[in-house]
C-alpha cells in the first residue's frame, strides 16, 4: 500500500482548524552557519506540544462509528495526540509505553483522561501489550507510524511548508519510525520532485537507520537519550513507513548526544525556544558540520517540547547528564 498527495489533501481537511498551521519562521542565527536562509516549524506550538497530534488526530477520526476504543505504543507524544483527540470523540483510550518514557510525558498523557499501562523496557514490550489489547478488548490500534493516515497527517507539515516556502532546497526531518519523514517526503517530493528530505536520527538505537543498512526492518537495543522521542523500533512487519523512507529519503545522518546537547542550547540560547532533543537534530547535524553546504533556503522541523524540564535546565545550565550508564559531559554555552 503506497501513499500519495491525495491523502495528505485529505488529511489536511480533517485536521483544520485543530492540529494545523503552526508557524514557519527563520533562524538568523542558524542562516548565518549554514549561509542559507534557515527556518523552524514550530510543531512545538501544537496543542498538545508536538507534531503527533496531525496524524493522530486523521486516525482517530477516521475510526468507525460505535469504535469500542482506541489503544497505541508510544514514545510519549503520539499517546498525547492519540488521547486527545480520543476525548475529543468520546472514546476510551489506552496508551501502552516502556518504562525509558520520561515521566513528564506519562503525566501529560494521563491529564487527558487516557489509561496508562507501562510494559518492560522497550517499545516492542508496549506494543505487544497494545496489541494485546486489540485481540483482548476490541479496541482500535492506531500506529505511531505504520498506519496510512498517521503518516497522511504528517505529511501536512510537508505542505504547509513548501506552500509558505516554495523555493526550500533541504528538508532536514527527525527520523525515528519514519511517519513523519515519510509523510513530509511524500509531500514534498509530489510537489517539488528536486527537492532534498534528509532523515536525521540520534546515533545509539536508531532503528529505521539500522533497517535501512540492513535492507529490511531490524531490532535494535533501546537505550536512554536525549532525543528520547526518536527511540523504539519500526516493527518486523513494517508495510509502510519502511518502503517510503527507503524510496524518499535522499540521505540519513546521525548526531551523537554531545551535538543534540549543544543544539539544544543553540535553540534556546539563541532563538529562545524550548523543545525537546529530538526536536534539534537538523539542527545538530548543520551545526557538526555534517551535512554538505546547501544550494538554497533549509527548513527544519521543531517537533515537540514535552521534556523533563529539570533536565533541560540541567542542559541549559551545562551540567552533566546521566542516560543510563553513560555520562554526557556538561558545557556552558558559549564557552
Amino acid at each position: 500500500m503506497g501513499l500519495a498527495l491525495s491523502d495528505i489533501l485529505a488529511a489536511r481537511r480533517v485536521i483544520r482548524g485543530v492540529a494545523d498551521a503552526t508557524p514557519f519562521v527563520p533562524s538568523p542565527y542558524m542562516s548565518g552557519v549554514c549561509g542559507q536562509d534557515f527556518l523552524l516549524k514550530l510543531e512545538n506550538m501544537q496543542p498538545i506540544g508536538a507534531f503527533k497530534l496531525r496524524g493522530a488526530y486523521n486516525a482517530v477520526m477516521g475510526l468507525p462509528a460505535g469504535s469500542a476504543g482506541v489503544t497505541c505504543c508510544s514514545t510519549g507524544n503520539h499517546g498525547r495526540g492519540v488521547a486527545y483527540a480520543a476525548r475529543r470523540r468520546g472514546l476510551r483510550a489506552v496508551i501502552c509505553m516502556s518504562s525509558l518514557v520520561p515521566q513528564a510525558k506519562i503525566d501529560g498523557i494521563r491529564a487527558l483522561g487516557a489509561e496508562i499501562r507501562i510494559c518492560g523496557t522497550c517499545q516492542d514490550d508496549a506494543l505487544a501489550e497494545s496489541q494485546r489489547l486489540v485481540a483482548a478488548e476490541g479496541l482500535a490500534e492506531i500506529s505511531p507510524f505504520d498506519d496510512p493516515l498517521v503518516i497522511a497527517g504528517q505529511g501536512t507539515i510537508g505542505l504547509e511548508m513548501l506552500e509558505a516556502r516554495p523555493d526550500l532546497h533541504t528538508l532536514l526531518v527527525p527520523l525515528s519510525g519514519g511517519g513523519l519523514a515519510a509523510g513530509v517526503a511524500v509531500a514534498a517530493k509530489a510537489i517539488n520532485p528536486a527537492i532534498r528530505v534528509i532523515g536525521i536520527t540520534m546515533e545509539r538505537g536508531a532503528a529505521m537507520h539500522a533497517s535501512l543498512v540492513a535492507g529490511h526492518p531490524v531490532e535494535v537495543d533501546e537505550v536512554p537519550s536525549l532525543a528520547d522521542s526518536l527511540g523504539g523500533g519500526i516493527g518486523l512487519q513494517n508495510r509502510l513507513s519502511f518502503p517510503l523512507c527507503r524510496d524518499l529519503l535522499d540521505d540519513i545522518v546521525l548526531v551523537s548526544e554531545e551535538e543534540i546537547r549543544d543544539a539544544m542550547q543553540v535553540l534556546f540560547y539563541e532563538d529562545r525556544i524550548v523543545a525537546e532533543g529530538a526536536c534539534v537534530v537538523g539542527l545538530a547535524a548543520t551545526l557538526a558540520g555534517k551535512l554538505p553546504a546547501p544550494a538554497g533556503p533549509v527548513g527544519t522541523i521543531i517537533t515537540g517540547r514535552n521534556l523533563d524540564m529539570a533536565m533541560f535546565h540541567k542542559i541549559m545550565a551545562g551540567e552533566d547528564i546521566r542516560l543510563g550508564d553513560t555520562v554526557v559531559k556538561g558545557r556552558r554555552y558559549g564557552t
